[in-house]
């Protein structure tokens, strides 16, 4: 075999120090996968299962008749249609804003595009006790609209609609960082097809936008539904914790569990709880089926 051939093969100079090349990861040896395999498992099953597995302990220590009991208290039931009802108010205001948001910046070219998609991540990076303390610095009695809300009789923070608020607050980026990659990436040939064969504008979304995204559509409701339902920071702020009145779940919960009433508190907690495993569920479902389509949203 000619030097030149042997450099080609080892990667080194004929008659040279051998140099070892690099490993792949792939490659490493069976005690080492093991060991970081053990790792990953044993750390999820330290931090995540093990927590959960602790709340639906303590909620049935008691057991079933005691976890019933729980849900027949009027403050508990108030809790929960609290929370739902925020949550379906929240999360369809999310979708027609993630929707809407999504379809202007993956269809349309124009002046403040980049600064839309800088304020949809806003919510990401500032603290949600942050943003309940905006609500109140702009809503509560001594706020900037403090003194027009109450001449007219009208109360945003320490009721429902503050609660609303920031619920919607912390949850906009969730449809809408799902379909934007996804929109911008199938681009608007098919839409302009249509469009050229003489659809409207609606049957065109109907029947062409729409059903391109629905997955990913569907993923971002799941997760801001997920959201939706276990906000506590915002809420917190601006919910002034008013027991019956303006508790969400989350809220309920602290409230149990300062009281003492461990068994109670962990209750209410394992309906969130079981939220989070439906929601985990849902979305590998949608992952396993749909996969190709939800991986690339993640390029954004």
């Amino acid at each position: 075999m000619s030097e030149q051939a042997a450099d080609d093969i080892s990667g080194t100079p004929a008659g040279g120090p051998r140099r070892l090349r690099p490993r792949p990861a792939v490659a490493e040896t069976a005690a080492t996968r093991a060991l970081l395999i053990a790792t990953a498992i044993g750390f999820l099953g330290l931090f995540v299962v093990l927590p959960l597995v602790a709340v639906f302990v303590e909620a049935l220590r008691r057991g079933i008749g005691h976890y019933l009991e729980t849900f027949a208290d009027p403050d508990t039931q108030a809790a929960i249609r609290l929370t739902l009802t925020v949550a379906a108010i929240a999360v369809p205001l999310n979708l027609v804003f993630g929707l809407s948001a999504a379809w202007a910046v993956a269809k349309f070219d124009f002046p403040g595009k980049s600064l839309l998609i800088t304020l949809i991540d806003i919510p990401f990076s500032v603290s949600p006790v942050v943003s309940g303390l905006v609500f109140v610095l702009l809503f509560g009695a001594q706020g900037v609209l403090g003194p027009w809300l109450a001449a007219h009789d009208l109360q945003i923070v320490f009721a429902v609609p503050g609660i609303v608020l920031a619920t919607v607050f912390v949850t906009v980026p969730y449809v809408a960082r799902e379909l934007i990659p996804l929109m911008q990436e199938q681009g608007v040939s098919e839409e302009e097809a249509a469009l050229t064969l003489g659809a409207s504008g609606l049957r065109t979304f109907l029947t062409v936008t729409l059903p391109n995204v629905k997955w990913a559509l569907l993923y971002g409701v799941l997760l801001c539904n997920a959201r939706a339902m276990g906000e506590f920071g915002a809420v917190s702020v601006v919910s002034g914790h008013v027991r019956g009145l303006t508790n969400t779940m989350p809220l309920h919960v602290e409230i149990l569990y300062n009281e003492y009433n461990f068994v109670a508190a962990f209750a209410v907690a394992s309906i969130l709880a079981g939220l989070a495993l439906v929601t985990l569920v849902a979305k590998s479902l949608l992952e396993w089926r749909y996969g190709d389509a939800l991986g690339r949203s993640r390029l954004y």
